[in-house]
C-alpha cells in the first residue's frame, strides 16, 4: 500500500478500455434498446462499433459518429432516465466487464488518500453512476444539453475529448488545491496524450499502438492487462459469499493486486 499522500492529489482515470473493457456506450446502447429507446437495427451497429473499438482503439470520425447517434437516442428523454439505465446498465453489465486491477489501482489511490475522478468522453450521467458505484471522488464527463430536465440533442459545451480532458483535469486540480505534479492519469488511447503529459505520474492500460511507442520512449509505466482477468473476478463473485460489513471494514479495499502500485510509478 503506498504512503498516504502528503498534500492534495489526483488519479485520473479514463474508462473505455481502461477502467472497463469495451465501450461504455454500448452497453448503455443495450439497456436502451431494452427500454425501447432505440431499434435492433442501432443495436447491430452500436454492435459493430463495440467490436472494431475493442480491437483497434479509439479514432475521432468512430467517436464521433457513436455521439452522433447517441445524441439523437437520448432526444427527447429526461435526464432522470439515463440516470436509472446507467445504474441498471452497470449492475448488470458494466460491473461484470471491469478490469479488476484497474478498479484495484484506484482503490490504492483513495486509500492513500488521493482524490480518484474518472474523466471520459461518456456522458456526465453515465460516468457519474460508475464513479458512485465503485466509490470514486467523482466524474468528468460530457454534458448533454437539457431544458427542464429533458434532452435537446446537444452538447452543452465541448466533448470531454483529447485537449479538453487535460483542460478538464487541470481545472480540477485547480478546484481541489492539487499540484498536477503530484497527480496521476491512466488510458489506453493516445489522444490522451495531453492529459498523460500534463501529470506527473502517468501510467498507460493496455495502451494502443501509438501510446505504445510514446510510453515506451518517455519509460511511462504499463499495466497489460489480460480478459482473463475479468473472468476470474467474476467466478469468485459468484463463488465466494460477500462478507458480512462491520464498522472496521473499508469501502474502497480490494482483493485483487495491482501490476503497478500508485507507490511505484514516476514520470521520466
Amino acid at each position: 500500500m503506498p504512503a498516504p499522500a502528503s498534500s492534495p492529489a489526483i488519479a485520473f482515470f479514463d474508462v473505455d478500455n481502461t477502467l472497463m473493457r469495451g465501450a461504455s456506450l454500448y452497453y448503455v446502447g443495450i439497456g436502451a434498446w431494452r427500454w425501447r429507446f432505440i431499434t435492433v437495427r442501432d443495436i447491430l451497429s452500436f454492435g459493430w462499433k463495440q467490436a472494431r473499438f475493442m480491437a483497434v482503439g479509439e479514432n475521432r470520425a468512430h467517436l464521433d459518429s457513436v455521439r452522433e447517434r447517441a445524441l439523437e437516442v437520448v432526444v427527447g428523454h429526461r435526464r432522470d432516465e439515463l440516470i436509472r439505465l446507467s445504474q441498471e446498465i452497470f449492475d448488470t453489465r458494466l460491473v461484470q466487464r471491469l478490469w479488476p486491477e484497474t478498479v484495484a489501482v484506484a482503490h490504492e489511490h483513495l486509500a492513500a488518500g488521493r482524490e480518484v475522478w474518472l474523466i471520459s468522453a461518456t456522458a456526465q450521467e453515465v460516468a457519474d453512476v460508475i464513479a458512485a458505484r465503485l466509490g470514486f471522488t467523482g466524474a468528468l464527463g460530457t454534458v448533454l444539453e437539457s431544458v427542464e430536465g429533458v434532452f435537446t440533442g446537444s452538447f452543452s459545451g465541448p466533448v470531454m475529448h483529447g485537449e479538453r480532458k487535460a483542460e478538464a483535469a487541470k481545472e480540477q486540480a485547480a478546484r481541489s488545491g492539487a499540484d498536477l505534479a503530484d497527480c496521476w492519469a491512466y488510458s489506453d488511447s493516445h489522444n490522451d496524450i495531453p492529459l498523460l503529459n500534463l501529470v506527473g505520474h502517468p501510467v498507460v492500460v493496455n495502451p494502443d499502438a501509438t501510446l505504445g511507442r510514446y510510453a515506451e520512449a518517455r519509460g511511462w509505466p504499463a499495466m497489460r492487462l489480460k480478459p482473463a482477468s475479468i473472468k476470474a473476478a467474476a467466478r469468485a463473485a459468484r463463488t465466494v459469499p460477500s462478507p458480512t460489513p462491520s464498522p472496521a471494514a473499508s469501502p474502497t479495499s480490494s482483493p485483487v493486486s495491482s501490476p503497478v502500485s500508485p507507490g511505484e510509478s514516476k514520470k521520466r
